[in-house]
């Protein structure tokens, strides 16, 4: 899922990235890869990039598609708070099968974000809206929060400290300050004013663009 998750992101996928990510070693690393790479599930470049074949990719967007899905039955039925959502959804999306998959599926409407925003694999990128860091906005503007990195998620404090103060896909907010000297943008949202730093601003995504289909919808 990491290679998925980097690829995603634009990020190209190389065996020291996957070692830091992941906190093991090179060996470990090169191992699982070659493996994957004899299954036909990866692909290796002469400079080293690994990119998923279509069978990995395929065996990605449908456990992607499972954990995203998990998370939207934990929260939208289950109750369970947004941040804990992800953590607990690691433990539950691999003992879905396709049968309760389409179930639950149908149940919750046909979703296309998890609770935390991003867009469930085959989501038309045309349909989502065009986005931004928060950590590039200026003192005065206001904007739409659109969702959180998926890189974000795995740290449950922060997810926590984001649902604490409100910053969750849909929140609107007003940029007070950016504190250029200390690295701290504050925003206020819900008549209050929530302080953060700017590497956890950079994982929240601000809405510069809805799609077109959308803002022809609301003109």
């Amino acid at each position: 899922m990491e290679i998925y998750n980097m690829t995603s992101e634009g990020r190209v996928v190389i065996a020291a990235r996957l070692t830091e990510k992941m906190n093991v070693t090179a060996p470990t690393v090169w191992n699982t890869v070659h493996r994957m790479q004899r299954d036909g599930l990866v692909e290796i470049s002469a400079s080293k990039e690994i990119t998923l074949a279509p069978a990995g990719l395929a065996a990605a967007e449908s456990i992607k598609r499972r954990h995203l899905l998990t998370e939207r039955l934990l929260v939208d039925i289950l109750g369970l708070d947004w941040a804990d959502a992800h953590e607990e959804a690691h433990l539950i999306e691999h003992t879905i099968t396709p049968r309760v998959e389409a179930r639950i599926t149908a149940v919750l409407g046909n979703p296309t974000t998890c609770p935390h925003g991003n867009p469930f694999p085959g989501v038309d990128p045309a349909t989502r809206p065009k986005t931004r860091p928060l950590a590039t906005a200026r003192a005065g503007e206001e904007w739409t929060l659109d969702g959180i990195n998926e890189e974000a998620e795995e740290d449950h404090d922060l997810m926590t400290f984001y649902q604490n103060n409100g910053l969750k896909p849909g929140a609107r907010l007003r940029v007070v300050d950016v504190a250029v000297y200390n690295s701290t943008i504050t925003v206020r949202l819900d008549g209050r004013d929530v302080t953060l730093g700017m590497p956890a601003a950079e994982n929240l995504r601000i809405v510069v663009e809805e799609p077109a289909a959308v803002s022809a919808t609301r003109s």
